[in-house]
């Protein structure tokens, strides 16, 4: 299984969520099943490495990034992702605008699972510089992704 997750310029809260959910799938030995990885909705950032406040962040939490460099999507990764998630409403718009027909029931919100917090949208770190909040918000969220990705791989 392949899960993508997409923010504007995927330096602040995209990479943040490859990075925190990689690090669930290492603790819940699903590597070998499912991978991640993350992009962007502009290509404003491309080959950009994550916001210094993102690195900080990680850095805090020994989470690695991966290397990591700002990508754009591209309409491929439509059809090689099984879940592509977006983290606000202007990326959700964007990436049901772009998606191929027939892939767009891959596009989902990062709150819709999130009890009591479906539709909220995890505020831009790069405009509000509190990245506290979007690794909590992540932190929140994330958990249940795992679930979604773990009840889909049985």
């Amino acid at each position: 299984m392949k899960v993508i997750f997409v923010c504007l310029g995927n330096i602040c809260r995209s990479p943040m969520a490859e990075a925190m959910f990689y690090q669930l799938l290492v603790t819940n030995h699903l590597t070998d099943q499912v991978s991640v990885s993350s992009r962007a909705t502009s290509s404003e950032e491309e080959g950009n490495r994550p916001h210094p406040g993102t690195r900080q962040i990680l850095e805090e939490h020994h989470l690695d990034d991966r290397g990591h460099r700002s990508t754009p999507i591209k309409r491929q990764d439509f059809y090689d992702a099984d879940l592509i998630i977006g983290m606000d409403a202007m990326n959700m718009r964007h990436l049901r605008t772009i998606a191929p027909k027939g892939e767009q029931d891959k596009v989902r919100a990062i709150n819709d699972l999130t009890p009591g917090h479906q539709g909220e949208p995890i505020p831009d770190p790069w405009y509000t510089l509190r990245f506290d909040d979007t690794y909590n918000s992540l932190k929140r969220s994330l958990p249940y992704w795992l679930d979604y990705v773990k009840e889909r791989l049985d």
